[in-house]
């Protein structure tokens, strides 16, 4: 018998789970004479808040499946300190697209996540990483959108859900639905 040449149907429905997407601008960093952009580390601050950072993540009570972090030192710190705060790894990967990237860029790095990944920390820079949030979500829960666009400080992390894919993902698509700018505790000495 000749092998068929039909075309085997898809196995169920598009992918259409909810995904979730945490934005995290790295915190605050030091500017050090000499030392190239790349190279900068955090700063005091930033050494306090980006823990703030990781408890509120372990707060939400969503292990994320994968964080994506720019390959700036101020990013994998503050990564670094942030998921120390969590109840158990989380594989990440350093991608270089991240570095300087805008939110078109942004976005197709997105469009690579595998799509096993349900949820992902996205761990970078302004202006762009605002400028995604803005292009992805046009609607918010309560003021959430308002506020992005009036400020995305340093340490500031914004929650985005939609459902479908990440290759499907499009302008407009998520709804931004929390940004919390976590602060650490000062040294009262």
């Amino acid at each position: 018998m000749p092998p068929s040449t039909e075309t085997p149907e898809r196995a169920g429905p598009a992918d259409d789970r909810p995904r979730r997407l945490f934005v995290l601008r790295h915190a605050k960093s030091a500017w050090p004479e000499g030392v190239a952009d790349r190279d900068r580390p955090l700063g005091p601050r930033g050494l306090r808040d980006a823990p703030a950072a990781g408890s509120f993540l372990a707060e939400s009570g969503v292990l994320p499946d994968l964080a994506l972090c720019s390959p700036a030192r101020r990013a994998r710190r503050t990564w670094e300190l942030a998921a120390a705060e969590l109840a158990g790894p989380v594989p990440t990967r350093h991608d270089p697209r991240l570095y300087g990237a805008d939110a078109p860029e942004l976005l197709d790095v997105l469009h690579d996540v595998p799509d096993e990944v349900a949820t992902l920390l996205l761990v970078g820079h302004n202006p762009g990483l605002e400028d995604l949030i803005l292009l992805l979500a046009t609607r918010s829960v309560g003021d959430v959108l308002d506020r992005v666009r009036t400020k995305f400080p340093t340490s500031a992390i914004a929650v985005l859900t939609w459902s479908g894919t990440w290759t499907d993902l499009r302008p407009g698509e998520a709804l931004l639905t929390d940004l919390v700018i976590p602060r650490g505790a000062r040294d009262p000495s």
